[in-house]
């Protein structure tokens, strides 16, 4: 199973999902690791009340085993549904990678 697929399904098992996006941005980065940079975009009303530091900790809290290994870096955009449809716009770009040859 690919780690794109367990990150899915971790989450959708422990927030009440609206949307989710999540982007293997692995190509982006030097280095040989095929499974290791991702970008999510998430929408949940779980997310509402929390400052985005608790939105944050939320998901490291469902993705840690993911997180210590293979997972290298995780971009994060989380939502509640009212803010989602008030950003009219997708996710913001990820920048290049700047590290390794």
């Amino acid at each position: 199973m690919s780690v794109q697929v367990i990150i899915e399904q971790k989450l959708q098992a422990g927030l009440a999902v609206e949307h989710m996006d999540i982007e293997n941005e692995s190509h982006m980065h030097s280095g040989p690791a095929t499974d290791s940079h991702f970008k999510l975009t998430l929408v949940s009303d779980d997310f509402t009340g929390k400052r985005l530091v608790q939105r944050h900790q939320l998901i490291y809290g469902l993705l840690a085993a993911e997180l210590q290994s293979p997972v290298h870096a995780l971009a994060m955009h989380l939502y509640t549904a009212e803010e989602w449809q008030k950003r009219a716009a997708p996710a913001p770009l990820s920048p290049n990678c700047r590290g390794g040859e």
